[in-house]
């Protein structure tokens, strides 16, 4: 029996972490959900985890770089959505440009926008992206991540702040503007995938000829 993805949702406040997991229910979406009171928490059992959603109260105590800390060490097991406060996004500026991880912004509604992100992000990673034959620019998969998700992160952020104010805007306004931030996320994931295989076939070893 195929299990169902794991989300892992890292948040200090237990009030909160019971109203993402009720949003999570409401998406209508089969996932394991399994809050973690903090980051250090999680770290013992991150096998099988199939998204993070870390909520910036997860490494609420510690040092002030543990936020930018603890995502770097979680985007190297799948991938994470951060919830945090507008002002602490300059701090994750290099692992959201990347499209490792992605970052909503603590203000109005803004739950139903992070649990639909990580919604996303583990519904993508079961789509695979054949391999790719040829060669490839040293420099290939840094060039193409960057010049692609530096637009794409001015999309989805703006898409994002506009909808937080949900409740100022009409239906047909939040349709599109849910449609614009799941395309930039769908082509975030897809940047990341190509670069990795670039990066990888890159590096390969050439089969020795036939002697």
């Amino acid at each position: 029996m195929k299990l169902k993805p794991q989300i892992q949702i890292i948040c200090g406040i237990r009030g909160l972490a019971r109203e993402y997991v009720s949003e999570f229910h409401r998406t209508g979406h089969s996932f394991r959900l399994r809050p973690i009171v903090s980051f250090a928490d999680g770290l013992e059992s991150d096998a099988g985890v199939s998204a993070f959603l870390l909520d910036e109260s997860g490494v609420a105590g510690q040092s002030k770089q543990s936020l930018k800390q603890a995502v770097k060490h979680l985007v190297e097991i799948a991938p994470v959505v951060v919830v945090a406060t507008p002002e602490r996004q300059s701090e994750l500026a290099a692992l959201l440009t990347s499209g490792e991880a992605d970052f909503v912004g603590r203000i109005g509604k803004f739950m139903p926008l992070a649990v639909g992100l990580v919604a996303r992000r583990v519904t993508l990673e079961k789509t695979s992206i054949p391999g790719v034959n040829g060669s490839w620019p040293a420099d290939f998969g840094e060039i193409f991540r960057h010049e692609v998700n530096n637009p794409l992160t001015g999309i989805l952020g703006n898409a994002e702040m506009l909808l937080a104010r949900r409740d100022r805007l009409p239906a047909s306004a939040i349709e599109r503007l849910e449609t614009i931030a799941n395309l930039a996320v769908r082509l975030r994931e897809t940047v990341r995938r190509l670069s990795s295989t670039a990066e990888f076939v890159r590096q390969a070893k050439p089969l020795s000829p036939l002697t």
